[in-house]
């Protein structure tokens, strides 16, 4: 298998191509879904050689070796990104989501805020509101082109009702790898208003030359005991309909804190979830993302330089992960009219920015993770509804 094998998963069942239609009346027979973050390309074969061994067992009841699953994830941590850290400090939990409501529900209570750096992942909003919480949103400072953290003006900008901020980290929609630095930033911030830090480290893996992601853990280890670590292999290995996650936390009292929520809910590993991890977190699965992220690095590359040649349209350099973000706001036009032009026109489903918060009204999130042909395909339509403008 190669990453430009075409795939077509239509009919599949698979949301981002079945619910297209329903989600930006765009038809799947021709139109590009780039919008759900999960990726067309097939499953490596020591994946499939892992779960097909599991299935030849013929037999899923309760199982037993939880265990290695734990450790495989800690030889990941450790042997990806310097991070040790003892399965004991682990819960499995029902994928990225359910880890960050049960983060939210163990350690905050209904009059409390949590606070978010806007714009993001559409999903961090709506779980801290689902839970019951109130959101209070930090927009990102925009400088030399990227996004930056603005702690001045976040002093400014806290209630006082706030007891946790949410970081996605890489970020989430625009593939901004934060680095030390800001990191440490950010634990002094946290540190000076007395508040929790959950870290989604999701995209950890995908990550551009010249860039490196840094564990919440490792960039600040004096915030232990306010630190919360939510990670998965679902983005880097699109398994993400195994519902998979894991809550890392390494201070004993917020585990004890945390496992009084968790443990009445009765949670336990998915079969299929801990053999999927188990074998995508090994030599195997470090040589398969090594080459993903060059082919993801191209293809972002494929789509910049695209959009650099339609007036009006900026994209934001990626560090990391499989989205795109693009700044529309040149074209004078307004959200209505960029958006009918992609969905419309040139029948490509992205994300709609101004459902990421402050700061992304005038964005579309575009997700790059599928073949390069149909990158170069999306590029030439984007090219073609805008062309007008050249």
């Amino acid at each position: 298998m190669t990453f430009d094998t075409i795939t077509d998963r239509r009919g599949t069942g698979a949301t981002k191509w079945d619910m297209m239609q329903t989600f930006a009346g765009v038809s799947p027979d021709d139109g590009l879904p780039m919008w759900v973050a999960d990726m067309d390309f097939t499953a490596p074969d020591f994946l499939q050689d892992a779960l097909h061994a599991e299935l030849d067992k013929a037999n899923y009841g309760y199982f037993c070796n939880a265990d290695s699953y734990l450790e495989a994830v800690a030889w990941w941590m450790k042997t990806r990104h310097g991070w040790s850290i003892q399965p004991d400090w682990m819960f499995t939990t029902a994928g990225l989501g359910n880890a960050i409501a049960l983060a939210i529900t163990a350690f905050t209570g209904p009059e409390d805020h949590v606070a978010i750096f806007s714009p993001v992942y559409h999903e961090f909003a709506g779980k801290i509101r689902r839970c019951g919480r109130g959101v209070t949103e930090l927009p990102l400072a925009v400088e030399d082109g990227i996004y930056r953290m603005d702690f001045d003006r976040y002093d400014a900008l806290l209630t006082g009702r706030e007891k946790m901020v949410l970081i996605s980290a890489p970020h989430n929609p625009a593939g901004r790898v934060w680095t030390a630095g800001e990191l440490g930033e950010l634990a002094d911030f946290c540190t000076r208003h007395d508040l929790l830090l959950v870290s989604d480290e999701i995209h950890q893996d995908i990550v551009f030359s010249g860039h490196k992601h840094i564990p919440m853990h490792v960039a600040a280890p004096q915030i232990e005991d306010r630190l919360i670590t939510v990670s998965a292999a679902s983005k880097t290995f699109n398994i993400a309909g195994l519902r998979t996650g894991c809550v890392t936390i390494p201070d004993s009292k917020l585990r004890t804190q945390f496992k009084n929520v968790f443990d009445p809910l009765n949670i336990a590993p998915n079969l299929f979830g801990v053999v999927a991890t188990r074998a995508v977190y090994s030599e195997d699965g470090a040589a398969w993302v090594d080459q993903l992220t060059a082919y993801l690095e191209g293809n972002a590359q494929e789509f910049a330089a695209g959009i650099a040649k339609i007036p009006g349209l900026t994209s934001m350099p990626m560090q990391g992960t499989y989205l795109a973000w693009v700044d529309f706001s040149g074209t004078g036009m307004s959200q209505e009219e960029f958006a009918s032009r992609v969905t419309r026109t040139a029948r490509i489903a992205p994300t709609p920015g101004h459902a990421l918060g402050l700061g992304g009204e005038t964005f579309l999130r575009f997700n790059i993770g599928t073949q390069r042909a149909r990158v170069t395909e999306a590029v030439a339509r984007l090219q073609d509804a805008f062309s007008d403008l050249q």
